[in-house]
């Protein structure tokens, strides 16, 4: 039995800045421009049916605005009149129209339960596109921003159900075939669901492909859907296509083809309600198996072998048990006796006295935790101090409570189990997965175009970069930047709709729903000499904060951050902001 492997995400120290104090307020104006559109943003508002949580994440906060990675300070967004606009800028003193590339060939206002188009730019010549209404669209653009050789056509263009938007795709090119791999996210109808909101999310995978030999046209080559509950914040297909990653707060699981979520909760229940094959406890110092055997089974039938981070056990020529512990135990000391009543039992004794085990084997879920009646005691009575009927009886005391009241907001996750999860394309198991506790996601950006997104997770009071390395296996995520106090600052913008960075990390960013504009830019050298009245030292470098406001009502729709500049959209204008010079 294949179990996943459990991960961590490696921080290094040498980013992190402990002496780290503060940002500071500036007032130097950042330079800004504004573009009146021709057309208004071709905005979905969520219709009545539309009411959870999960259609909110997913629509009601979509980013309007698709910034193209392969070509810098290119933007793109589609207006009400079905055509694809691009503003590209060379010279913020000489910015000219947002200019037509692409016009959608259906009527988006003729289908009533349509979702925002969506845009992905899939490699330097190419783009999936999604009109919202359920069809997908595969783009030949040639080179974008070569006025020559800039041509958008349709190479495949088909209806693949409901409608859905487009969270990533990528480009894959082999000896006899071109093959494009793409993300595509739907909320569904639970019909039969009693539970919960009556809706699933589904996740699809699909992979259009085209043999340079042959003369057919892209055709669809394979479809692998994905169920979960809740809207992934992140998910990406690895480069080279061989797998998936997916950060959610409630775990996802590939469907066989025809098969609903109510069909595979049907299956796991089953495998929920078949007794357990095996009961453990535990103390400070060692761990009980107990297995009951077959009647007919003889010690001759049993094989038990102990290692220093496993276990194996084979009854009657039949794999049992196997996998990884979750700690360490003395393998040398660990025994086994067959009882009375006809059950083996298993001792296992810890490697590291006092430490208790969440799990037996790690990801093995076919066992049931015993816990001890005098254990549970021994528990409430070292827990007992954290509560009370008064709010604080006894400050004075050795455990005073925990007062709810000094945590501010920032301190409050009400994520704490999500998790990132790594899938195997051929196999359509899980590989890897990372408990990210209540490290807050926060955001992601592509850094290199080539490689998966970076996504943005909070440390403590830093945010923290992450970028995916599929090709190292011991290795899979890579800690590239800091960007100090943030994920302690922005917890304090209640109304933040949009944050990102640039690629270059120089500088974060986040936009309210409404008009105001913060940038947080990292630490850079003083001009003059500048000192700590606390600490009377000198003070070599400031990190700088910066309030932009926009001259307009209109909500923010879209917001995207290169290594010089914001963009960020309105229903009617978008806006430039001009944040570093080419240096």
């Amino acid at each position: 039995m294949e179990v996943a492997a459990n991960c961590s995400l490696r921080v290094k120290r040498p980013l992190l800045d402990p002496r780290f104090e503060s940002y500071k307020l500036s007032l130097e104006p950042l330079p800004s421009y504004q573009l009146e559109l021709d057309a208004a943003v071709a905005e979905v508002k969520l219709r009545d049916d539309q009411y959870t949580l999960e259609h909110m994440h997913a629509f009601g906060m979509y980013n309007y605005l698709h910034c193209d990675p392969w070509y810098q300070d290119s933007v793109y967004y589609i207006d009400n009149l079905g055509r694809i606009m691009n503003l590209t800028v060379m010279l913020d003193t000489a910015l000219g129209k947002p200019r037509e590339v692409f016009r959608l060939p259906t009527d988006l206002t003729a289908c009533d339960n349509r979702l925002c188009a969506s845009i992905h730019f899939t490699s330097s010549t190419w783009v999936t596109l999604s009109d919202g209404t359920g069809r997908l669209y595969l783009i030949g653009t040639g080179e974008r921003g070569n006025s020559v050789s800039e041509k958008w056509e349709i190479v495949f263009n088909e209806e693949l159900g409901n409608p859905f938007i487009i969270i990533h795709s990528i480009s894959l090119l082999k000896a006899k075939e071109h093959s494009i791999a793409t993300l595509l996210l739907q909320i569904e109808k639970e019909e039969l669901s009693m539970k919960g909101s009556g809706f699933y999310v589904s996740l699809e995978w699909v992979t259009i492909s085209k043999k340079y030999e042959d003369n057919k046209k892209y055709e669809v080559a394979k479809r692998n859907t994905l169920h979960g509950k809740s809207v992934p914040h992140y998910a990406a297909i690895e480069p080279d296509g061989n797998g998936l990653m997916i950060i959610s707060y409630k775990p996802f699981t590939f469907v066989q083809a025809g098969q609903g979520l109510e069909e595979s909760k049907d299956e796991n229940m089953s495998e929920e309600i078949k007794e357990p094959l095996y009961y453990w406890q535990q103390t400070e110092d060692d761990l009980t198996v107990t297995i009951q055997l077959p009647e007919d089974c003889t010690k001759e039938d049993i094989q038990v072998q102990f290692l220093p981070d496993s276990v194996n056990i084979v009854l009657k020529g039949q794999r049992f048990l196997e996998g990884n512990l979750f700690s360490s135990i003395d393998h040398e000391s660990s025994t086994w006796i067959i009882k009375e009543n006809n059950s083996l039992e298993i001792s296992l004794i810890k490697k590291s006295e006092g430490m208790t085990w969440p799990e037996l084997v790690v990801g093995d879920k076919q066992g049931e935790f015993i816990r001890d009646s005098a254990q549970c005691a021994a528990i409430a009575e070292r827990l007992m101090h954290l509560t009370s009927d008064e709010l604080n009886p006894n400050p004075d005391k050795d455990k005073p409570p925990c007062n709810a009241q000094e945590l501010e907001e920032c301190d409050i996750f009400f994520e704490e189990n999500f998790s990132l999860c790594r899938f195997d394309g051929n196999t359509l198991k899980t590989t890897h997965v990372v408990n990210l506790g209540s490290n807050q996601y926060l955001f992601s950006v592509i850094v290199d175009p080539k490689e998966m997104p970076c996504f943005c997770l909070r440390h403590d009071v830093d945010a923290l970069l992450w970028q995916p390395r599929s090709s190292k296996q011991d290795d899979m995520w890579e800690h590239i930047a800091t960007f100090n106090a943030l994920g302690y600052v922005q917890a304090s913008k209640r109304d933040k709709k949009f944050f990102a960075c640039a690629p270059n990390y120089s500088y974060a960013a986040l936009c309210e729903c409404l008009r105001r504009v913060f940038i947080y830019r990292q630490p850079t050298p003083m001009s003059t000499v500048l000192y700590n009245r606390k600490e009377g030292r000198q003070v070599g470098q400031v990190a700088k904060q910066q309030v932009a406001s926009l001259e307009t009502n209109d909500p923010i729709l879209g917001f995207q951050a290169t290594n010089e500049r914001l963009f960020v959209l309105t229903t009617k204008n978008l806006f430039l902001i001009k944040v570093n010079t080419e240096n």
